[in-house]
């Protein structure tokens, strides 16, 4: 039984190689036969922004020539499609059946950040990833888009397990799950209905039920929780008379002299070449921002419960020591079961660990799923 807390030291963290929390509590299966295997472009920053804050190894678009990537579509079990890039090590022998994992990317966010750099660097390792667009966000199927939809969220993970199985490269019985942000949260609902997921791994987790009924530190109370209900409701009314969509929270477009931290930190990510990805389609303007009337579905959302079920399968929480969603993590490992470890990046933030890759802990990850996943 291991029920361990790790601090890795800072000179651990000096590691060789290499998405959007949505606040709004603080502004508010079956496998296709046909798969899309088209080549594309790897996702690259965009050059009209600024730089944004590159230090400590920021890659979130990194690429690695030892690995192949290949976008696939593949329907879920409402038939809806779902996109995502398959990463294979290049240097995987013929006949091999290599371990695998689903990698999610942050909630408000699309594959193209984080996900994909995870899945790049445990490809790098000898898994085959992969890299999932969520229900109503970037390439997957759902309207009206960037909708909340938490169990067609978890769905998305449930159907990548579908659609790894069928791989000839893939061993159907070793196959995780890695969740990055809002994904931490889904993956483990994901994990508590799906046995053939054996190891669940989060990195920043948001349990995005808890952010939105409480907010960070419990700090909402309930005649707002009330009030932001309300105005969803409200909304509600408005859309279904004709009215226009209206989205909400995610992360601000501008700085001004009263922009919080946590404001900062997610502008630095997602508004500048670091990180920001606008998927085809849709505007920048959208990015990030879930639809207004759909978020109140967060407060139905309670994946911690029964997450001690998962056991004896391996759960593994990594967050920062400097994180605001710190507490997240430190909630899901009190409550989980046997086989649980939890691991805090001295030095780290919340959206450090996104795409910083000389205090992302890849080689934690890699022991993890390589034990696990046997």
């Amino acid at each position: 039984m291991t029920t361990t807390v790790r601090r890795y030291p800072r000179r651990w963290a000096r590691i060789a190689g290499a998405g959007a929390a949505t606040l709004a509590v603080l502004a508010a299966s079956a496998c296709s036969a046909a798969d899309t295997t088209t080549s594309a472009a790897p996702a690259a920053p965009i050059a009209n922004l600024s730089t944004g804050d590159l230090s400590r190894g920021a890659d979130n678009f990194y690429t690695s020539d030892q690995v192949t990537m290949q976008p696939v579509t593949f329907k879920n079990q409402y038939r809806m499609d779902v996109t995502g890039n398959l990463f294979v090590p290049k240097n995987l022998a013929p006949g091999t059946r290599a371990a695998a994992m689903v990698v999610g990317h942050p909630m408000g966010a699309v594959k193209e950040q984080s996900a994909n750099l995870y899945a790049t660097k445990m490809a790098e390792q000898g898994f085959v990833t992969l890299a999932l667009d969520l229900a109503f966000w970037g390439g997957s199927a759902g309207e009206p888009r960037n909708a909340v939809a938490p169990d067609l969220y978890t769905e998305t993970f449930n159907a990548g397990v579908d659609y790894l199985r069928t791989q000839d490269t893939v061993d159907p019985e070793r196959i995780g799950a890695l969740g990055i942000c809002g994904s931490g949260s889904f993956v483990i609902s994901a994990a508590k209905i799906d046995p053939r997921i054996k190891a669940v791994a989060t990195v920043s987790m948001y349990d995005m039920g808890a952010a939105n009924r409480n907010g960070l530190g419990h700090s909402v109370t309930p005649e707002q929780r009330q009030a932001i209900l309300a105005r969803a409701a409200a909304q509600r009314d408005v859309e279904f008379r004709g009215g226009p969509t209206e989205h909400t929270s995610g992360t601000v477009h501008e700085l001004t002299a009263d922009s919080t931290p946590i404001e900062r930190e997610f502008y630095d990510f997602y508004r500048t070449q670091r990180g920001a990805f606008t998927p085809e389609g849709t505007t920048s303007e959208l990015t990030t921002h879930p639809t207004l009337s759909s978020n109140a579905k967060f407060m139905n959302f309670y994946p911690f419960n029964d997450i001690e079920t998962i056991s004896p399968r391996p759960m593994l929480f990594i967050t920062g020591e400097n994180a605001h969603s710190r507490e997240f993590s430190e909630e899901a490992y009190r409550l989980a079961g046997d086989r649980k470890e939890l691991v805090i990046v001295p030095g780290a933030g919340h959206v450090d660990l996104y795409d910083r890759t000389e205090l992302i802990p890849f080689d934690k990850l890699t022991d993890f799923f390589t034990q696990n996943l046997h």
